[in-house]
């Protein structure tokens, strides 16, 4: 006779991870980019690139060592956000490499500042701090709601990252820079995401004030006239980033953020309405008087007109027909010719090496990778438990959708030029660091919702059970 006794557990109810599937995933974006980057070195010049396993093993130890994280300090969390962020960041370290080898840009880096630098190396360790960032948000921050203590402490650090770049020189003739000791930080990265934490616990507090309308107007709810001040300020705050740093980007990426939150926090679409207006208002005042934006202007309104005598046009009729030339399946790895852009071609432009060496396909397959990204993140939104967290997440989501479409939307001539930079394909220290950021935040919302609420406590009865057997 044996006796076998079943307990039942007390606490949380049991429910997959998918830490495995994310491991999986993580494996094929690695292969994605390490055979990317063998593609482009055999086009070049018939060889195996000789950095190649260097970059490979590289970026396993990146991914692992983040992947080890999640898996111990947040195994509910969203399966699918590391390995995109993984896969866009391997391809962006190759787009890069592969610009570094053009001999046109390293002819111009030497005419213009006397030697040539490889962005490439320096990205990979800009990626290994942004991953470093990622690391110590999931290991320090235990719970995303501790955020909402520091409302009001976010909104002071958020304006003075915005504002002190007003006291550095313009480079490239935007004030969206500060230089420290030879070292550039673009600060407007990092204050998209302190910024989405004060919209987030602002208004969480005050949505019920902002969600009344007094009066209904052409089937639109309008909102009280008291209730207009915050949208008016924010308004006015980047209208005045536009001028005094003609940043058109952090500018309409600062309002955007706003209008996205509040109407997911209000349920009213008066507030969109009112949103594109006073954005589209600002925008064409400041054109009209602002040198620097009007110049982007024009170079969208018709860049083949002004190429001959205007770099901005140079640069958008480069991008566009580097676009054209990619057709439908691209030239091929290595094989294209937006080197011709020239500066910024790795940066604000790396976007047209994607339509030119990968053609439409595969322009398609990255910005699918981007709108996966900004899905997973809804859905986190979406799955919170809590107020806090849904318009955070919202928040950072609709920060990150709203750069990859100025930037994109830029370079394809959609909307004027901003000098943004594309999330995690792009040169460029700030951008990276931010995003990998970024992910770690909405990761770490995404365990806190997909994490199983603890089991009701069981009867006496249920406890043990005795199940008797021959």
């Amino acid at each position: 006779m044996s006796v076998v006794t079943n307990t039942t557990t007390i606490g949380a109810i049991d429910a997959p991870s998918r830490r495995n599937t994310e491991l999986m995933m993580m494996g094929f974006a690695i292969a994605i980019s390490v055979f990317a980057y063998a593609n482009v070195g055999l086009a070049m010049d018939g060889t195996l690139p000789s950095g190649m396993f260097g970059y490979g093993a590289g970026l396993i130890l990146l991914g692992g060592v983040a992947h080890l994280v999640v898996r111990k300090f947040a195994r509910y969390a969203d399966p699918l956000l590391l390995p995109l962020a993984t896969l866009l960041n391997g391809l962006g370290l190759v787009l890069i490499w592969r610009l570094d080898q053009s001999p046109k840009l390293i002819r111009d880096a030497e005419n213009y500042y006397g030697v040539f630098t490889p962005s490439a190396p320096r990205q990979l360790m800009y990626s290994a701090v942004g991953v470093a960032l990622f690391v110590g948000v999931l290991l320090l921050l235990k719970d995303h709601r501790i955020l909402q203590r520091y409302t009001y402490i976010s909104m002071v650090a958020a304006l003075f990252l915005l504002i002190l770049p007003m006291f550095f020189p313009a480079k490239f003739g935007a004030k969206i820079w500060i230089t420290i000791a030879g070292f550039s930080i673009q600060p407007g990265e990092f204050a998209k995401i302190i910024i989405a934490i004060f919209f987030a616990g602002y208004l969480m507090v005050k949505r019920d004030a902002l969600a009344l309308a007094s009066r209904r107007f052409m089937g639109l709810y309008l909102p009280r006239g008291r209730d207009l001040g915050p949208i008016l300020v924010i308004w006015a705050l980047s209208i005045l980033i536009l001028v005094f740093e003609t940043d058109l980007g952090t500018s309409l990426l600062f309002f955007g953020l706003f209008v996205i939150m509040l109407y997911v926090a209000t349920e009213r679409t008066s507030w969109i309405v009112f949103g594109l207006l006073m954005s589209a208002a600002g925008a064409v005042g400041v054109a009209t008087f602002e040198p620097h934006v009007q110049a982007r202007v024009t170079a969208w309104q018709d860049p083949f007109k002004c190429f001959k005598t205007d770099g901005a046009c140079e640069q958008i009729g480069n991008a566009i027909m580097s676009f054209g030339s990619g057709g439908t399946l691209g030239s091929g790895w290595g094989q294209g010719h937006s080197d011709l852009i020239g500066f910024a071609a790795n940066a604000d432009f790396v976007l047209a090496t994607v339509g030119d060496e990968l053609g439409l396909a595969g322009m398609m397959a990255v910005l699918l990778v981007y709108g996966l990204i900004v899905e997973r993140g809804v859905r986190t939104a979406l799955a919170a438990r809590d107020p806090f967290g849904k318009l955070l997440a919202i928040g950072l989501s609709g920060a990150f959708a709203i750069q990859v479409f100025v930037v994109a939307g830029g370079v394809m001539g959609l909307i004027p030029l901003t000098g943004m930079t594309m999330p995690f394909l792009a040169a460029g220290g700030s951008s990276v660091i931010a995003n990998w950021a970024l992910i770690g935040i909405l990761i770490r919302i995404s365990d806190t919702a997909r994490r199983p609420a603890p089991a009701p406590a069981p009867s006496t009865d249920a406890e043990m059970t005795q199940v008797v057997r021959p």
